[in-house]
C-alpha cells in the first residue's frame, strides 16, 4: 500500500486515469490499472488519482463496466437529483468540499458507484469545479448563465433533431423554410458545404441541394439558379447617361439601311447599306453600328459598370443588360423618329481573280447620321430576291465563299429559341430555321469585323481581336475534312480550340479569317464598345488606350465571359427540362451523333437538346428515329429517354 497525495492507493481502488474510471492493481514501482475494456496496463504513480479505496470488483465480474454504465440518478427522479445536486452546492457555501463529501451531500453514501457519479457531475462543468481533492462551487451568476445557455442549446439541438426527422419523411412545416437557408446557399453555389446535406447524409453537391429544395416545396421547378450559381451580375446597370454631343457627322441618311433582327429584338445595335456610284456602278458597302462610345466614355462610372458585366445575359426569362436602357432608346438603330447616330464602316469589296483572293479595300470608318428602316429575318427571307436584299445576298455569298474556301468551319446544328413568359412562366422553344437572312447579316457583321480589325492595324490603333487556331491534324498529321454530315459536325465541334481574345491581330481559323475583331454589338458586349471608344478618339483625334490598357480590358472581360455564357447555357437547358416535365408524353425526331459502346448520342432539333439513350440494337449514325420521353431529372439537367415507334 502506498499514498498519492494524501488518498490511499491500493489494490482494488478506484481511480481516474486520463479522466475515466480505472480499477487499481498490483501497486509496486509502477501501478497496474485495469480499464473499462478488461485491458491492463502499468503506469506511474503520477498519472493516475485515486477516488475510491474499494474494494471495486475485477472485469470478469463487469463490475467497472457496470459503474460507468450506470445512471446518475441511481433510481431516483431526476428532478430529484437535479434538486441534490443544488442543495449540495448551496451547502458548500464557497468552500471547498473534497470529491468524497460531494458524494456524501448528493447521495448520502460514498462508494464507488456515488464517488464515480458524483465525479461526472462535477465534469459537467455546471455547479462544480476543481480536482478530485478540493471541488468548489461555481458562483450563482455564472450557474444561472451557463445553465440559460445550456438549456437553449439543447433546445436548438430538439428542434434540429426533430426537423431532420420531418425532412427525411417529407413532412416539414413551413416555419422550416428558413432552416433551408444553408442547403440554399450550396445549391446556388455559395458555399461548399450544407450542414443539413451532411446530416441527412447526402453528397455536398449543389444538384443535391436542388434536389431537396424541390422535394421540400422551398424552390419550384421554375426557379432558375444558375445564373447565381455562375457569380453573373443579376441586375441590369443603371445610372445616369449624358446627352448625345454636338460634333460633326456624316450624312448617311440618304441610302437604304436595313437593321434586320429577330421578331422580339429590343435592342438594334447594327445595320446594313449598300451604295452605289451612279457614274462607275461600283458598289460601296455600309454596315452601321450604334455610336454607344459617344455617350460611354472610357473609365467614366458607365464604362467602369459594362466592363465589370462584359455583356448582356440573354435568358429565356429576359435580359440583363450592361448599360442602362436609355442607352438603347438614345442609340438603337431605328428606334428614333428621324435619323439614328451611328459609327459607320464603308469598305468595297474586291472580287479579281480567284474567290480566296477577294479583298476588303477602300475602308473608312467614320460618324454618322443614318435613317434606318427595322425589319425582321423572316421578312427580308421572304424578300431576299428583291431588288432591296438581292445585291447584298449575292455579296453575302461571295464573302462566304471566300471564308469556306480559306478553310472557315460551317457547322448546321439544330438550334431554338427559348422564351419564358414572366407572368405565367409559359415556355415557349422555337427552332431556328436556317434563313437566308441570317447567312446575309452574319457575312455583313463578319466584313465589318474584318475591316475594323485591318482599319485599326493599318493605323496603329491599339485594338481587341478575336482569334482561334485550327484544329491540330490527326495522327497522321493531316487537317481533317471539312464536315458534311450531322455526326461529323458535332464530332468536329471537340476539335475546336478555344477562341481567344488578343490586343494583336490574329488568325480566327473557325471562320477562315486572317483577322477578326467584333465591332458590331456594342450595346450588349463590351470589347464592342472597346473598339468603338478607340475608332472614335482616332476620329476625333483624342489619346488612344495603349496596348497595355486594351490588355487589361481583355482580360477583365475574359474572367467574366465564360461564366456569363456558361449561365445563358445552363439557363437554356434548365427551361427545355421544366418544359419536358410539362410535356412527359413528347415524343420525336432525334439524330444520332455519336456511339460509345451501347449507349447513343442524340440530337433533337425540335428541343435544340443532346441526350444520351442506351440501344438494344446497332444504328448507323446520322439516323432518324423516334424517341420517347422516360423521366427528367431536373437538377441534374438531363432528360431520360427511350426509342420510340417510327
Amino acid at each position: 500500500m502506498t499514498k498519492n497525495n494524501s488518498v490511499i492507493v491500493k489494490k482494488g481502488g478506484l481511480a481516474l486515469y486520463k479522466s475515466g474510471p480505472v480499477r487499481i492493481g498490483t501497486v509496486g514501482d509502477k501501478i497496474e490499472i485495469e480499464l473499462v475494456n478488461g485491458k491492463t496496463k502499468r503506469v506511474r504513480s503520477k498519472d493516475i488519482t485515486p477516488i475510491h479505496p474499494g474494494p471495486v470488483g475485477s472485469a470478469k465480474d463487469e463490475t467497472l463496466k457496470n459503474i460507468v454504465q450506470s445512471d446518475l440518478s441511481l433510481g431516483a427522479s431526476k428532478q430529484e437529483l437535479d434538486s441534490n445536486i443544488h442543495d449540495a452546492w448551496e451547502l458548500m457555501d464557497g468552500e471547498p468540499l473534497p470529491l468524497a463529501d460531494i458524494a456524501e451531500l448528493i447521495y448520502e453514501e460514498i462508494t464507488p458507484q456515488t464517488i464515480w457519479n458524483s465525479w461526472r457531475i462535477v465534469s459537467q462543468d455546471l455547479y462544480f469545479h476543481g480536482t478530485p481533492l478540493s471541488i468548489q462551487g461555481y458562483p450563482a451568476d455564472r450557474v444561472e448563465t451557463v445553465r440559460s445557455e445550456r438549456v437553449e442549446k439543447e433546445r436548438i439541438k430538439r428542434e434540429r433533431s426533430e426537423f431532420i426527422e420531418r425532412l427525411q419523411s417529407n413532412s416539414i412545416i413551413e416555419d422550416d423554410h428558413p432552416k433551408l437557408s444553408d442547403v440554399e446557399m450550396l445549391a446556388l453555389g455559395k458555399s461548399e458545404m450544407s450542414a443539413i446535406l451532411r446530416d441527412i447524409k447526402r453528397e455536398q453537391r449543389p444538384e443535391n441541394a436542388h434536389h431537396l429544395l424541390l422535394e421540400t416545396g422551398y424552390w419550384d421547378e421554375n426557379y432558375n439558379p444558375y445564373p447565381a450559381r455562375m457569380g453573373v451580375e443579376l441586375e441590369s446597370v443603371t445610372g445616369d447617361v449624358a446627352e448625345l454631343p454636338t460634333e460633326e457627322r456624316v450624312d448617311l441618311t440618304h441610302l437604304k439601311s436595313w437593321a434586320i433582327d429577330d421578331e422580339d429584338n429590343q435592342d438594334p445595335d447594327d445595320a446594313i447599306s449598300l451604295e452605289v456610284d451612279k457614274i462607275s456602278g461600283r458598289e460601296k458597302i455600309w454596315v452601321h453600328v450604334a455610336d454607344v462610345a459617344a455617350l460611354i466614355e472610357p473609365d467614366s462610372e458607365l464604362d467602369i459598370a459594362a466592363r465589370a458585366q462584359c455583356s448582356n445575359l440573354y435568358l429565356p426569362e429576359g435580359t440583363i443588360t450592361m448599360l442602362p436602357r436609355q442607352v438603347t432608346d438614345t442609340l438603337g438603330l431605328g428606334l428614333q423618329e428621324k435619323r439614328s447616330p451611328a459609327l459607320s464602316f464603308g469598305f468595297t469589296i474586291s472580287t479579281g481573280g480567284e474567290v480566296k483572293d477577294i479583298t476588303i479595300d477602300d475602308i473608312e470608318v467614320v460618324t454618322s447620321w443614318v435613317k434606318v428602316t427595322r425589319t425582321t429575318y423572316a421578312e427580308v427571307d421572304a424578300n431576299i430576291d428583291d431588288s432591296n436584299f438581292a445585291p447584298l445576298y449575292s455579296i453575302a455569298l461571295l464573302y462566304q465563299q471566300r471564308r469556306l474556301t480559306n478553310g472557315a468551319i460551317n457547322l448546321d446544328l439544330p438550334e431554338v429559341k427559348i422564351s419564358v413568359k414572366s407572368d405565367s412562366k409559359e415556355i415557349k422553344i422555337t427552332p431556328l430555321p436556317k434563313l437566308k437572312s441570317r447567312e446575309l447579316v452574319t457575312n455583313f457583321m463578319l466584313m465589318a469585323g474584318e475591316a475594323a480589325a485591318r482599319f485599326a492595324e493599318n493605323r496603329e490603333i491599339p485594338f481587341p481581336h478575336s482569334t482561334q487556331q485550327p484544329p491540330k491534324p490527326d495522327e497522321n498529321g493531316n487537317p481533317y475534312p471539312h464536315p458534311e454530315t450531322p455526326a461529323e459536325m458535332y464530332n468536329f465541334r471537340k476539335l475546336f480550340q478555344r477562341s481567344q481574345l488578343k490586343s494583336q491581330p490574329d488568325l480566327h481559323a473557325g471562320l477562315g479569317m486572317e483577322q477578326y475583331s467584333q465591332v458590331t454589338s456594342p450595346l450588349r458586349r463590351y470589347l464592342d464598345l472597346v473598339a468603338h471608344q478607340q475608332l472614335r478618339a482616332w476620329i476625333h483625334k483624342r489619346p488612344l488606350l495603349d496596348h497595355e490598357e486594351i490588355t487589361e480590358r481583355i482580360g477583365a472581360a475574359e474572367a467574366v465571359i465564360g461564366n456569363t455564357r456558361r449561365a445563358e447555357r445552363f439557363s437554356n437547358r434548365h427551361w427545355s427540362m421544366v418544359w419536358l416535365r410539362h410535356n412527359p408524353e413528347w415524343t420525336g425526331d432525334a439524330i444520332l451523333v455519336d456511339m460509345m459502346r451501347q449507349r447513343g448520342t442524340f440530337l433533337i432539333p425540335e428541343l435544340g437538346i443532346e441526350c444520351r439513350v442506351r440501344l438494344q440494337n446497332s444504328i448507323e449514325l446520322n439516323s432518324v428515329i423516334k424517341l420517347k420521353l422516360s423521366n427528367v431529372d431536373l437538377p441534374e439537367l438531363t432528360p431520360y429517354f427511350r426509342v420510340g415507334k417510327n
